[in-house]
């Protein structure tokens, strides 16, 4: 009998994908860019790119995202980088038609503090959704995985410390209080971003030696 093949991304895993995407695009739209909150990650180096250089900042993301992707073909395999790539063109999907079709404006610029919170929990929810089903979202998600698996730092954790320095950089050019207020929209998302990912799930537990065997390994 021969065995059916299995496909490279399951019903679950892209509906996953699919609701991740879409509550970070709406995230970045009606939150982040209706109330001029800046941008982290490689769209703010796109972006800073633009006003140094004059650079286009889509030709500079994709720039920056090819050798992160090949990189994750390496690393994490043909899956995981099938399921970036389904989860980035659904992503930029889903901001296109927030922006085309959007019907209301949700104006929060007399309390962006109150932006920053909501950008910073649908964010994480909406990174973590797309990370727990196998898949990322950009080049700058695949680098924060990378580099959380190699060095045994949470992933919430290399999320801010990469979106922070690339928004300290981004201070010649964006105003300080947006800047401020995105440091702590970043800030929450990474601790979201770790608790998403890692809800439900148990850690290994650790091999108890019993105190005689440990008394004997010492005697001896």
């Amino acid at each position: 009998m021969r065995k059916k093949k299995r496909s490279l991304v399951d019903s679950e895993q892209l509906f996953m994908m699919l609701i991740g995407t879409f509550l970070l695009a709406f995230t970045y739209y009606h939150i982040n860019f209706q109330n001029h909150l800046s941008e982290g990650g490689f769209v703010g180096l796109s972006l800073l790119g633009k006003y140094l250089f004059d650079f286009p900042p889509a030709m500079t993301a994709l720039i920056l995202d090819i050798p992160v992707f090949i990189l994750a073909l390496f690393l994490k395999g043909r899956k995981f980088l099938l399921n970036t790539l389904i989860a980035s063109i659904a992503f930029s999907g889903f901001y296109e038609l927030c922006d085309r079709f959007s019907p209301f404006t949700l104006d929060l610029h007399n309390n962006l503090m109150v932006a920053a919170v909501f950008s910073g929990v649908f964010t994480g929810i909406g990174a973590g959704v797309v990370l727990r089903a196998g898949g990322a979202t950009g080049g700058d998600d695949i680098l924060s995985l990378v580099l959380s698996q190699l060095t045994g730092i949470k992933i919430g954790t290399v999320f801010i410390v990469l979106d922070a320095i690339v928004l300290l950089i981004s201070l010649v050019y964006m105003p300080v209080l947006e800047t401020m207020y995105t440091v702590v929209a970043v800030l929450i998302a990474g601790k979201v971003i770790t608790w998403t990912v890692n809800y439900g799930k148990t850690a290994e537990p650790k091999l108890r030696v019993p105190y005689t065997v440990k008394e004997k390994t010492v005697r001896v």
